[in-house]
């Protein structure tokens, strides 16, 4: 199993989340969140803002499933003509156990 961390533009989320639902990702969490990247933020006059808002989301795929998942995440989360800086970044790991709390079960 992998988690795959997708951190993206706040408003890309519901494209992103609509995909991933019709390629039968259904399980994934979104999480506000706030950072910069290689932009290292924005200014606007004098003002440096280098805390912009995102959302990461979370999902735990089969080892098998990761460059279709990461491909329909790429897909519904890069800006219009080729992507642009702060579109986002996807982080892989590997995750050695899940376990469903309600269940007990073992896996995804």
């Amino acid at each position: 199993m992998l988690m795959i961390r997708a951190i993206v533009r706040p408003e890309k989320t519901s494209k992103i989340m609509k995909a991933m639902f019709e390629a039968g990702y259904v399980a994934v969490t979104k999480v506000s969140v706030v950072g910069r990247g290689k932009q290292r933020g924005i200014k606007i006059g004098e003002v440096t803002y280098d805390e912009l808002p995102k959302e990461m989301l979370i999902a735990v795929v089969k080892d098998e499933d990761k460059d279709f998942c990461v491909t329909t995440i790429m897909d519904a989360a890069r800006s219009k003509g080729g992507g642009a800086y702060g579109d986002g970044k996807i982080f892989i790991t590997p995750v050695e156990e899940a376990y469903t709390i309600s269940t007990g079960a073992k896996g995804l």
